[in-house]
């Protein structure tokens, strides 16, 4: 079965002014949170087969920290600057170019439209999910290419404060 993880980006800094939305780092709390959660899905045994990411600083870093808390390597993560200020039918559409014999996908961004995908992909009615919130969803058909509305059911919904 098809597993997709929408992983929200950890709290960014917001300290600095003169830096651009896209150059914007992670603040100190965002800095333990992503291997927290990290680490927290490599308890349960779960390991991506692709990490997909916008390439904002934020985001990257936040997949960088998964990565080394999954034990996957960096180097291997995709970035795609479509997933930088866009919508959610283009984050399915990226999910439904994703290989066949890609069976567990993380995909790292932003909100809102994190939290509309997961809601749509799922039928769901998350009210918003969290900096470096982690949303499970497995796949009703085993295709990429099927994903859309209500094609897919929710399995968990984590984030860091459940933890503090």
């Amino acid at each position: 079965m098809k597993t997709l993880y929408l992983i929200r980006h950890a709290k960014s800094d917001w300290s600095d002014e003169a830096l651009s939305d896209y150059d914007r780092p992670l603040n100190k709390r965002g800095l333990k949170d992503a291997p927290l959660m990290g680490s927290h899905l490599a308890d349960k045994g779960i390991r991506p087969d692709l990490i997909l990411s916008s390439p904002a600083l934020r985001a990257k870093t936040t997949a960088k920290a998964f990565a080394k808390a999954l034990s996957y390597p960096p180097e291997s993560i995709r970035y795609d600057h479509a997933l930088y200020a866009c919508d959610a039918l283009t984050i399915l559409s990226l999910i439904r170019g994703v290989s066949a014999d890609i069976d567990t996908l993380f995909v790292f961004g932003h909100n809102p439209e994190f939290t509309k995908c997961a809601n749509l992909i799922t039928g769901g009615d998350i009210d918003n999910i969290p900096t470096c919130g982690v949303v499970e969803m497995r796949l009703k058909n085993d295709s990429w290419e099927s994903i859309g509305e209500n094609s897919a059911e929710l399995r968990s919904f984590d984030y860091p404060k459940k933890y503090r």
